[in-house]
């Protein structure tokens, strides 16, 4: 059976040596979602947010493409940051870069996974016809 093209790509990144100040700070880790959202070429839907005591901040980022999520560990200067997105136009690693930059991370570590191509192409059933064309789509 035929195989399809990935219908996403999952990054998960990590970030260390990043200052803990930063870390704990969860109006700036809001602001780093919204921005990787945008450098990721992603619609940023809905944000939450939840700063931890005595220290963490989990934001999590709901995409149309999927989502942007952030978890921190200001005590080890760690954060675990998780970006998954579908579609043509969506560029998680530009997001992934940005929030290296971001955080000043002094040491990084990225895997990006296909998802979905394993699905034989008979498993993917066409969609009625909607006003809106789909962002997520499946290359052919």
């Amino acid at each position: 059976m035929e195989q399809i093209s990935p219908l996403g790509t999952h990054c998960i990144l990590e970030l260390y040596g990043c200052s803990p100040d930063l870390l704990n700070d969860v109006l700036f880790v809001r602001q780093s979602v919204e921005e990787a959202s945008r450098h990721g070429v992603s619609t940023l839907l809905k944000l939450s947010s939840h700063q931890f005591l005595p220290q963490g901040v989990t934001a999590v980022a709901l995409l149309a493409e999927s989502h942007i999520s952030v978890h921190t560990w200001p005590e080890c200067g760690y954060a675990a940051i998780d970006i998954f997105t579908c579609g043509e136009d969506a560029q998680p690693r530009q997001a992934c870069d940005f929030l290296v930059q971001r955080f000043a991370a002094r040491d990084h570590s990225l895997m990006v996974l296909p998802r979905g191509a394993g699905a034989p192409s008979g498993m993917c059933f066409p969609r009625e016809p909607q006003e809106e064309e789909p962002l997520c789509r499946v290359r052919a």
